[in-house]
C-alpha cells in the first residue's frame, strides 16, 4: 500500500466499536453480506435503452452468488431478440459481479441487470422470505405452461378509437362492439396452445379452434370487427 507523506506522518488512532453490514433478508434468512458468494435470491429487473425504443425484463435465480438461471424477455426492438439470445448464454455460471461488469450486448438488458443487481444486494428479492428460495427452473413459471411471454399490445387513434391486438390470453382476432360502437369484449387465440397441439400432430385448423376463446360480453356484440383490418 502506498501512503502520501501527510498520512505517513500522522499518528494512528484506534478504531472503536465495529458495526458490520446490516443483515438483509434472503431466502428465509438474515444475512450479513460481505462477499458476492453471500448473495442468493430470485428476482426481476426491468431495463430500457438510451433511445428508449425497447425494454427488457430480466429474471435471475442466484445461488451463493452464482447465476443458475436466467430468463430474458424483450419487447419493442428487433435487434434485442438476438441480444437476448447471446445473454442467455452469457449470464448462467457467472457471479453477480461478473454479470454487472459484462457487456450484455443490448443497453436495455444491461440496464435491467443493473436494476436487478440493486434489488438483490439490498435484499429486495422476490424470494427474500422464502425458505431456501426457489428451485432452478422457477423462472419458467413466469411464462406459464406454453412457455410464451405474456404481451399486451394495444393501439388507438383519435379518429378511429382503440384496437386490441394482443392480450395476456393471446392474439386478439376480433373485437366485440355494442350498439354505441364501444368495446365490450374480444376473441383471442392462445398461440402457445396452438403450437403445443400442432407439435403433437394435431391439425392446425383444429388446434386453432380449440385454442380460441373470448372475454367479456363477446356473445352480446352488436358488431364484431377485425382489429387489424377494419
Amino acid at each position: 500500500m502506498i501512503y502520501s507523506t501527510e498520512i505517513e506522518h500522522m499518528c494512528p488512532v484506534a478504531k472503536g466499536a465495529y458495526h458490520g453490514p446490516a443483515p438483509i433478508p434472503q431466502e428465509g434468512k438474515w444475512v450479513q453480506a460481505k462477499e458476492i458468494s453471500d448473495i442468493s435470491g430470485l428476482t426481476h429487473g426491468v431495463g430500457w435503452c438510451a433511445p428508449q425504443q425497447g425494454g427488457c425484463k430480466l429474471t435471475l435465480n442466484v445461488k451463493d452468488g452464482i447465476v443458475e438461471e436466467a430468463l430474458i424477455e424483450t419487447v419493442g426492438c428487433s435487434g434485442m431478440t438476438h441480444s437476448a439470445a447471446m445473454c442467455a448464454e452469457i449470464l448462467p455460471g457467472k457471479t453477480l459481479l461478473e454479470c454487472l461488469n459484462t457487456d450484455l450486448v443490448c443497453d436495455a438488458i444491461n440496464t435491467a441487470m443493473r436494476e436487478l443487481f440493486l434489488q438483490i444486494v439490498y435484499g429486495r428479492s422476490q424470494t427474500a422470505f422464502s425458505e431456501d428460495g426457489l428451485p432452478v427452473g422457477a423462472g419458467l413459471e413466469d411464462l406459464g405452461g406454453t412457455l410464451r411471454s405474456q404481451l399486451g399490445t394495444m393501439y388507438g387513434t383519435k379518429a378511429k378509437g382503440a384496437r386490441y391486438l394482443e392480450m395476456a390470453e393471446g392474439y386478439v382476432t376480433r373485437i366485440a362492439l355494442d350498439e354505441d360502437s364501444q368495446i365490450i369484449g374480444y376473441e383471442f387465440v392462445n398461440l402457445g396452445k396452438v403450437m403445443k397441439a400442432v407439435k403433437k400432430g394435431e391439425d392446425a385448423n383444429e388446434a386453432i379452434k380449440k385454442a380460441t376463446g373470448s372475454y367479456g360480453r363477446f356473445d352480446e356484440a352488436a358488431k364484431v370487427i377485425d382489429p387489424r383490418e377494419e
